[in-house]
This record gives structure tokens, sequence and C-alpha cells, in this order.
């Protein structure tokens, strides 16, 4: 069975919907996209009936990691698989940035992961199982304007190198960072999506698809895998720096 937070809409989407195909039975937990989330379900439910349960929650509420794990648990008997893809994006530019958008951004990026893993760990490590955190290429090369979060996700990057130390050999933790994967909504017009696409050695985005794919390589086919950060990203993390 596989957990995946943030599992709505779009990347997590997508990696509940590979997982899912390739045999597992997924939870899809939400927070705000209820719709969403119960629109997935029945469409996975119609492939394999019974094989699909939601459950929403603030993932930094307290003990709201282990209600999740709890009903996971609960409904399907084991837990295979943990995705950790529930996050906050939004620009903090320096002088304006408050300690609540502060607080946001690190408790969904890091926060929220590490005790969603704590929960996880004992039903992971019965089964031999695995964690897949969603990076960021921003937690290794910051870009200007969204300091907060780059170190949110430069902080996710160390915990699933540290997670791999603190949880093995029975759970292997891995992470992949995408680059232009979905374009946020409201982020930037067509020129300056353009100009960012350019940068890209393979001069395109990618696909929620082609980061599902990576993810699910890393938590089901990745044997002798852990403490990596894969980057999902056309390149743009070998590219010259954006003048």
């Amino acid at each position: 069975m596989a957990l995946v937070t943030g599992a709505a809409r779009r990347i997590g989407a997508a990696v509940a919907r590979a997982l899912h195909a390739r045999g597992l039975d997924v939870v899809v937990h939400y927070r705000n996209s209820r719709d969403d989330a119960q629109a997935l379900a029945r469409t996975l439910d119609l492939e394999r009936p019974g094989t699909v349960t939601t459950f929403g929650c603030n993932l930094v509420d307290p003990g709201a990691p282990e209600r999740l794990v709890s009903h996971a648990t609960s409904r399907f008997g084991a837990l295979d698989v943990l995705v950790n893809n529930a996050s906050s994006f939004y620009p903090t530019p320096i002088d304006t940035a408050t300690v609540a958008q502060f607080d946001d951004l690190i408790g969904t990026n890091v926060r929220a992961p590490f005790f969603v893993s704590q929960a996880a760990a004992p039903f992971l490590a019965a089964r031999g199982g695995s964690i897949v955190n969603l990076a960021d290429i921003h937690g290794r090369n910051p870009v200007a304007g969204y300091s907060a979060y780059c170190s949110a996700k430069a902080g996710l990057i160390m915990l699933t190198r540290a997670l791999a130390l603190d949880l093995g050999p029975e759970i292997r933790v891995n992470a992949v960072a995408p680059g232009i994967a979905l374009w946020p909504e409201g982020h930037g017009n067509a020129q300056a999506r353009e100009r960012a696409e350019q940068l890209v050695p393979l001069r395109r985005p990618g696909s929620a698809e082609e980061v599902a794919n990576a993810v699910t390589w890393l938590a089901l086919d990745a044997s002798y895998t852990t403490g990596e950060v894969i980057a999902v990203d056309g390149g743009r993390g070998i590219a010259a720096v954006e003048p």
C-alpha cells in the first residue's frame, strides 16, 4: 500500500495514479482539495474496486501525521511506500516576509515529512518499505525572492539523507527534485515561462508523469539506492546560472 500526501492534484495525483497502476492500494491525502481527491479516488476505484481511500488533514496540526498513518494502516493493514509530496510554495521577499509564512513553508516542507515518516516508520520497516520525498532543484540552487521556500526544500534534502541513515537498513529513503515540471498556478507570464524553459538543456518543461515515473522507480525498483536525490529537471541543474 502507498500513502501519498498532497495527492489530490498535480504531481501528487500523478504519483498516486502511477503507484496504483503498479498494483498498490493508495491513500490519497489532501488538505483543502477534497473534491479533487474524491474524484481521483473514484476514478482509480473504477479500475480496481476497493483499492483507494482519501483522508483530509493539515499535516502541521499536532497529531495529524499519526491520524493519517493510523487511517491508512487501519484501512489496508500494511504500508509499503510513503511519498511526502504535500508542500506550500510562494514568494517571501526578504523585506516583507512574515513569521507565519516562514513557519508555514518550513512546516509543510520539513516538519510534516519528518513526523509523517516517524509515524509510518514501524509499518514501513515491517515490510521493507521505502520513503520518497518531493524536493526541488531550488533546494540546491536558490532563486531570488523565495528564500524561505528554498531553505525549506534544502532542509528536506538533508532530512532525506539523515533519515536514510536513521531508518536503514529496513527502510530506503530517497527524494526526487523536479525542475519545471508543472508551472505553479498564477506563476509567471508566458514570456517569463518561455525564458525559463530556454535555460533548460532539453528546451521544454517536464510533466507530472515524468516526475511520477522517477518517484515510482525509487519507491519500488531502486533496491540498492538510499539517501539519494534524483533531479528530474531536463538538465537545468547543469546549465549556466541565469544572469
